[in-house]
């Protein structure tokens, strides 16, 4: 390999292992030049490092190194978390990941009740949701999306790998109930989720 693709490739890795979130094939032409073949400097990085105890992945629609996955249970380690997402949480992020892009009055009724103060905040913090244009409808709703801190944090590289119906039921993480089934549900009033935190 000449000495130029060589600065080339050790430059990419560099990037790669310093950047905190995956890098994009453009972000990283940017970065080393144009005339770089980003695309096979990639290759290359990732058979370098396919038998190593890190990997180059694709996530999030641009490429990272993570731990290769036969290590996972030897690095494993039990530390407390300071702040777990609240079960509204959690289903309103699945609601924004499945649905989007949706408005929180489409949120509020996919679940059957109001969202409380904060649950979008909390959400939003955590760097996993953002506002993305306006509705074109009466009120001009904000639209929420999922962003790519989301995709690398569950190790996704794209929506499409988001599990199926069929998948959640059979993991045993989805109950049928009657908003699937399209029943009516209860009217519930607006949960109360910041005392519950």
């Amino acid at each position: 390999m000449s000495g130029r693709l060589n600065d080339q490739l050790r430059l990419i890795e560099a990037l790669l292992f310093a950047a905190r979130e995956p890098l994009s094939e453009g972000e990283l032409a940017l970065r080393v030049g144009e005339e770089a073949d980003i695309p096979a400097h990639l290759r290359e990085l990732a058979e370098t490092y396919a038998e190593r105890g890190v990997n180059l992945v694709g996530l999030a629609g641009g490429w990272t190194f993570r731990t290769a996955p036969d290590l996972a249970s030897a690095l494993r380690s039990e530390r407390e978390v300071p702040r777990r997402l609240s079960r509204a949480a959690v289903e309103t992020l699945a609601v924004i990941a499945y649905h989007q892009p949706v408005t929180r009055g489409e949120i509020e009724t996919i679940r059957g009740v109001g969202l409380a103060r904060g649950t979008l905040d909390r959400l939003l913090e955590s760097g996993w949701v953002q506002p993305k244009g306006r509705r074109a409808t009466p009120g001009r709703p904000l639209n929420w999306v999922t962003t790519p801190h989301f995709l690398a944090h569950f190790g996704l590289d794209s929506l499409a790998e988001l599990p199926g119906v069929e998948e959640l039921r059979q993991s045993g993480l989805l109950d049928i109930g009657p908003a699937v089934l399209g029943e009516a549900l209860p009217e519930r009033e607006e949960e109360q989720e910041e005392a519950n935190e």
